[in-house]
């Protein structure tokens, strides 16, 4: 497989990883009984929506011109996190639905993060170089703010059950 080919097939890998997670943060979003979930759910849905859009426009310019359009900086807005963060573990159980497609997502950050940082690595291309270190940036944002409530969560359901040992 020759150059073009393989970052052609990196960037459709990456816009279907892209689209698996909008779907499953949607679907989430759907199915969670908790405000405050269903509102940080629907965010990340949002935030895949971008790097969609992102990686589809940077896909076209490969076909049509074999470059990579210099990524523009980046910065997520979560200023709410911390908000988010204290309602959700109010509202929702630590071993329910929603605690489950936390952890779930972790695991499509995980997956996202790697593809990308990988990439980074092996790009020879410092334009294509910048824009993977640059979403793998993206998607270690969004594996913090779940990793977080994740744990947050996991302390909660050991209190609850006095699992600790000491």
């Amino acid at each position: 497989m020759d150059k073009q080919d393989t970052a052609l097939n990196i960037l459709k890998t990456a816009i279907l990883l892209e689209r698996k997670g909008k779907a499953f943060y949607t679907q989430a979003a759907r199915n969670s009984e908790s405000k405050s979930a269903k509102k940080i759910f629907e965010t990340m849905a949002e935030e895949e929506d971008e790097h969609i859009a992102f990686l589809t426009a940077q896909a076209q310019n490969y076909v049509k011109n074999h470059t990579f359009v210099h990524p523009e900086a980046h910065e997520e807005d979560h200023s709410n996190d911390e908000i988010l963060t204290a309602q959700i573990k109010k509202e929702i159980d630590a071993a329910g639905f929603e605690a489950a497609a936390i952890s779930a997502a972790i695991d499509f950050e995980n997956r996202a993060i790697e593809v990308y940082s990988s990439r980074a690595k092996e790009a020879t291309d410092p334009v294509e170089k910048e824009m993977y270190q640059m979403l793998a940036d993206w998607e270690k944002g969004h594996h913090h703010l779940l990793y977080r409530l994740n744990e947050d969560l996991k302390e909660a359901i050991w209190n609850d059950n006095n699992f600790w040992p000491f």
